[in-house]
């Protein structure tokens, strides 16, 4: 096709193909295992929830396409996403969850874009490193990032109890009274949580701020479809010890001295009728 045939959003697309290909070049990040220098891809730690951000979604979850994400699972092998990273951030929790999980599709979500370019990068240069430098279980093929508003899009992308996991990691404190609809739980979303979360699934929290873990604490607490872990319970989960010790949040709060606080639930099986 030549030029004069091409569209502008063509034009355009393949223009933004280019400057991330560059980009990518640039910051060394996927080619041949060399990581990303997360420097070149720092953003404000916040987004605003309310926006679409110019955000693709599928109408439904069986319009979406994961083999883009997952290459080396085909679209007829059956698996599903089953374990998320809601608001994943750089991606240290996603990616330790892989090699944990080999059988299991995880999948980190973020609204940043700079975050999310950030951890596509790093993907790819730690499954390079996997296939050809340090042979890991799975080979981290089965980790993958998506850029998404999970406060507005989540039933476009799952099913009624396909999910075993979903973590949220230091999520925004919304200090402010009039914030607090947007923190990334409340009761409606607990109780969209529990649609997409099968049966003995779980759900894991942990924040460093106490005010906010006792309001998720509070509101999960009272949702009739969650049982909190005990501490004995949460000491033998590795997915605990995981997103305490290998997000960057966890990280950062741990060398300034800080506390963490975790809350951990269990989905109940539905009521019978």
């Amino acid at each position: 096709m030549s030029l004069e045939q091409k569209t502008p959003g063509q034009i355009q697309r393949e223009e933004e193909e280019n400057r991330k290909k560059m980009k990518r070049l640039a910051k060394g990040g996927g080619v041949e295992g060399r990581l990303p220098m997360k420097r070149l891809f720092r953003q404000r730690a916040h987004a605003n929830v309310l926006s679409d951000h110019e955000l693709e979604y599928p109408r439904s979850p069986a319009e979406m396409d994961w083999t883009p994400f997952y290459p080396d699972f085909s679209e007829n092998s059956g698996k599903k996403v089953e374990i998320v990273d809601i608001g994943c951030g750089y991606g240290g929790l996603t990616v330790a969850l892989g090699p944990h999980f080999p059988d299991s599709l995880v999948l980190g979500m973020e609204i940043r874009m700079q975050v999310t370019d950030y951890l596509k990068e790093k993907i790819q240069a730690i499954r390079y490193r996997a296939e050809h430098e340090e042979p890991v279980t799975g080979g981290y093929k089965n980790i993958s990032v998506l850029r998404m508003n999970c406060q507005k899009f989540l039933p476009n992308f799952f099913e009624k109890g396909q999910l075993t996991k979903m973590f949220f990691c230091f999520p925004d404190p919304h200090f402010k009274a009039r914030k607090h609809k947007n923190r990334i739980v409340t009761g409606t979303l607990a109780s969209e949580y529990a649609y997409f979360i099968q049966p003995h699934g779980r759900l894991y929290t942990i924040t460093d701020v106490e005010e906010l873990h006792l309001w998720m604490a509070e509101t999960l607490d009272k949702h009739p479809l969650f049982r909190r872990l005990s501490r004995d319970e949460e000491a033998k989960d590795i997915c605990v010890a995981l997103m305490t010790n290998e997000t960057e949040e966890g990280k950062k709060v741990a060398r300034n001295g800080g506390k963490k606080f975790t809350a951990c639930y269990e989905r109940l099986p539905d009521p019978a009728k």
